[in-house]
This record gives C-alpha cells, structure tokens and sequence, in this order.
C-alpha cells in the first residue's frame, strides 16, 4: 500500500471504502508534513497530500533511510485525531513520536554530512 492517506487510515483503524472523515485525516497529516518539513526532514520543498491518490514515494522519493516518516506520521495524526483518554497512553505515544522525530532528524544530518 503506497497510500499516504490508506496508511494511515488503515493504522487509525478506519476502513478504505469510509472516506467520512478523509478532509480531517488528510488536514492532519498535512499539518505533520510541515512540521516535519521545518525541522528538514523529508523534500527540501514542502509537500501535501490531497487525496488517496498521493503516495509515499511523493514524501519518500526513493529512500529507505526515512521509513520511521509513516509511524510518526501515524503517532501524531492519531494524536490529533482520535486521542486516548488515558492520559498514560497519550503521554507514551508523544514520547515515542519525540525519540522517532529525533531519529528522523539525526538520519537527515548524517545524510547531510555523507
């Protein structure tokens, strides 16, 4: 599945064919791309997403390093779109999407530097 938008359903638990909630989806994973953008990593230029029909190898290109995009992705979009109500859960996922930003970054700065 290339879908950046199926992925993330598919992660969030939202089946394929219910596209109810597809604009709010894709509104937060746009938001996470830039971010991730401002912090460098990813494209140079800012990408976004519009519809099931864009893909990770838009985000991607042809990379392998930056994999750990689709879980942060998938932490942060679950955070701002389905919240735990634990608060235990809630802060266990922004520590994990804190350690894959940081690793995502440094990936980024050793590519940089190679």
């Amino acid at each position: 599945m290339d879908s950046v938008l199926l992925t993330i359903k598919k992660l969030l638990g939202i089946d394929s064919d219910y596209t109810h909630f597809d604009k709010d989806i894709i509104i937060h994973i746009n938001s996470v791309l830039m971010a991730l953008n401002q912090i460098g990593v990813g494209p140079d230029e800012p990408v976004t997403i519009s519809s099931e029909m864009d893909t990770w190898s838009n985000i991607l290109g042809d990379t392998k390093n930056l994999e750990a995009i689709k879980t942060y992705i998938y932490i942060k979009v679950r955070i701002l779109f389905d919240p735990p109500s634990s608060s235990f859960v809630l802060e266990a996922l922004k520590r994990q999407a804190d350690e894959i930003e940081w690793r995502l970054n440094m990936q980024t700065e050793i590519k940089k530097e190679g």
